[in-house]
C-alpha cells in the first residue's frame, strides 16, 4: 500500500508535504528542546532560550501558572519536586508541555547553613499534572482541560500533538492532542482506546474498541520512552523494538496502521520496561526533509551509526547511510577521552537528512553521516553536570517564518473528516 494511501493522502498533498519540508525556499530554523523550566516571575506568557543546534533550547514558564501546590517547610522532612518537560512537537513550531508537582520523603541528615542535605526514601507516584500548548516564539500558552478533570494523570505520558490548516505552508486552524493504549481486553481479538483533546470542542474524549493493526497477537507495543511524532497529517506511536503505530486523531473513528522496523533491527520482547529504556538511547525515529526516518547506533566499538528513510510504500525501509562512529573520533570529535558513555541517539536533524544529533554523556555532537565529519560540539548543561541517562531528552522544534506572529488556535466550527 502506498504511504501516501496509508496516511489517507492524495499524490498531490504529500507530494506538497515533502516540498513544504525539503526546499531550501521554506526551509525554516529549528531548534533542539530540552528543558521547560518554571520560573518565578508574573508574566503571562513564556519565554524561549533560544540556541543553534548542537546547543539545547529551553522554555521558561511562568510558576503561577501552574498553579503548583504551598511548598513545604524548608525543615520538614518532605520535599517539593516541581518540573517540566516538553513532551512533544507538533512538526510546525507548536510544543506540548507537561508539568508535574509532587513531593518527597526525604529527611534531612545534615544542615550547612541555609542548605538542607537529605535522604530521598520515596516519592509521590502519582503527582498533579498540568499540560499546556506553547508557542515558543510567542510565549502564548494555552492550558489543557485535566484529563477526566483531574490532576491525577501522570499515567498519561504519550501524548502527541498535531495541527491542521486549510492554507498550504500557513498557521494551523486547529489541533489535537491524543494519547494510544492497548485496552485490558483479554480476549482474542485486542483493542485499542484513544484519549484525545480537540481544539475546536476543547473536551477530551475517549474513544475504546478500535482494532488493533499489530501483526503478532500476543506482543504488547510499548511507546514509554519515545514521543509521539506527527507526521503526514497523522500520529505516530514508536516502540523502538519493532515498530510504530499510527493513526488520525481527528478523524471520527481513527484507522490504526503498523509500520514495521527495518528487519535487522526488530528485536525479541522485553520482559520489563528497562531494557526498552536502554534500547531507546541508541534508536530513535523522526522526521525529516518530509520523510520518516529511523536512525540506530550500535553500543561496542566501532559504534556503527545507521540511518534509513521509509518508502512511498510504507513496507520498506532504505538504507541512506552507514558511518563508523570511532574513526571520527580519532579526528578529535570525541567530546573527551576519558568520557565512559557510548554514543546515543539524540536528534535526527528535521531540515538536513545527512546531519545527526548524537549525546555522549553531557555533551551533544551533530556529525555529518555523508561526509563522515563531526560539525559541533556542544554541551548539553552547563557546570559539568552529570551523565544524561534518560532517552528522549532532546525534542527537535521546527520554526516557521510565521510562527512568530501566529495564534494558537482556539474553538471554531471546523468539523471532523
Amino acid at each position: 500500500m502506498p504511504l501516501r494511501r496509508l496516511l489517507g493522502l492524495p499524490a498531490a498533498a504529500s507530494a506538497r508535504l515533502r516540498r513544504g519540508l525539503s526546499t531550501a525556499a521554506s526551509h525554516p530554523p529549528w531548534a533542539m528542546l530540552y528543558h521547560a523550566h518554571l520560573v518565578r516571575s508574573p508574566a503571562l506568557r513564556a519565554s524561549f532560550e533560544l540556541a543553534a543546534p548542537p546547543c539545547a533550547s529551553h522554555i521558561l514558564v511562568p510558576e503561577h501558572l501552574v498553579d503548583p501546590g504551598p511548598r513545604p517547610d524548608q525543615d520538614s522532612d518532605t520535599m517539593s519536586l516541581l518540573g517540566g518537560v516538553a513532551r512533544a512537537t507538533s512538526g510546525d513550531g507548536l510544543i506540548l508541555l507537561h508539568f508535574s508537582d509532587g513531593r518527597a520523603t526525604a529527611p534531612i541528615f545534615e544542615k550547612r547553613g541555609t542548605a538542607r542535605l537529605r535522604r530521598v526514601i520515596g516519592f509521590d507516584m502519582d503527582p498533579d499534572t498540568t499540560r499546556f500548548v506553547c508557542n515558543p516564539l510567542t510565549g502564548q500558552l494555552v492550558r489543557l482541560p485535566d484529563i477526566d478533570g483531574t490532576k491525577k494523570t501522570s499515567s498519561c505520558k504519550c501524548l502527541g500533538l498535531l495541527t491542521r490548516s486549510e492554507r498550504p505552508h500557513g498557521p494551523p486552524d486547529r489541533y489535537a492532542v491524543a494519547e494510544l493504549a492497548e485496552g485490558d481486553d483479554e480476549g482474542a481479538e485486542r483493542r485499542f482506546l484513544m484519549r484525545r483533546f480537540l481544539s475546536q470542542t476543547r473536551e477530551w474524549e475517549k474513544l475504546v474498541g478500535l482494532p488493533s493493526p499489530l501483526p503478532v497477537a500476543h506482543r504488547r507495543h510499548e511507546h514509554h520512552d519515545h514521543e509521539v511524532l506527527a507526521f503526514a497529517g497523522r500520529l505516530w506511536w514508536v516502540d523502538v523494538s519493532w515498530g510504530a503505530i499510527t493513526a488520525d486523531p481527528f478523524s471520527a473513528r481513527p484507522e490504526l496502521r503498523f509500520v514495521e522496523l527495518p528487519s535487522g533491527s526488530v528485536t525479541e520482547p522485553a520482559e520489563g520496561m528497562r531494557p526498552l529504556r536502554v534500547l531507546g538511547r541508541y534508536r530513535r525515529m523522526g522526521v525529516s526533509e518530509g520523510r520518516l526516518r529511523y536512525a540506530e547506533v550500535s553500543q561496542k566499538e566501532p559504534f556503527v551509526l545507521s540511518s534509513f528513510a521509509l518508502d512511498d510504500d510504507a513496507s520498506c525501509w532504505t538504507l541512506e547511510h552507514r558511518v563508523a562512529l570511532s574513526r571520527l573520533w580519532a579526528d578529535g570529535g570525541w567530546p573527551s577521552q576519558e568520557e565512559e558513555d557510548t554514543p546515543r541517539i539524540g536528534v535526527i536533524d528535521p531540515l538536513n537528512a545527512h546531519i545527526m544529533y548524537l549525546t555522549i554523556g553531557n555533551h551533544a555532537i551533530s556529525v555529518d553521516m555523508n561526509m563522515g565529519k563531526v560539525l559541533g560540539c556542544s554541551q548539553v548543561r552547563e557546570g559539568g553536570s552529570p551523565t544524561l541517562r534518560s532517552t528522549g531528552f532532546l525534542k527537535p522544534c521546527v520554526l516557521p517564518s510565521w510562527l512568530g506572529s501566529s495564534l494558537i488556535p482556539s474553538a471554531g466550527s471546523v468539523k471532523m473528516n
